[in-house]
């Protein structure tokens, strides 16, 4: 898998573990901030859309994972 792959599901689990902890219909809510944190994760992908710059692809590339190919299947 390639730094942008463990990008989209770092943030894709942010989001849903978020709306599960921060949704009163949820059978594991804590508090309505954790919606915060849903915010948090959107406005980073869209800063990271526009600017490139995306703070966890640093330590992922760190850890050894390699860059290059796409997430989405052609």
């Amino acid at each position: 898998m390639t730094v942008e792959r463990y990008i989209r599901i770092m943030a894709g689990f942010v989001v849903m573990l978020s709306l599960a902890l921060g949704f009163e219909g949820s059978p594991i809510f804590v508090n309505q901030w954790f919606l915060a944190l849903t915010a948090f994760a959107g406005f980073n992908l869209f800063q990271s859309g526009i600017t490139g710059f995306c703070p966890p692809a640093f330590l992922f590339k760190w850890m050894g994972v390699p860059e290059g190919g796409s997430a989405c299947k052609k």
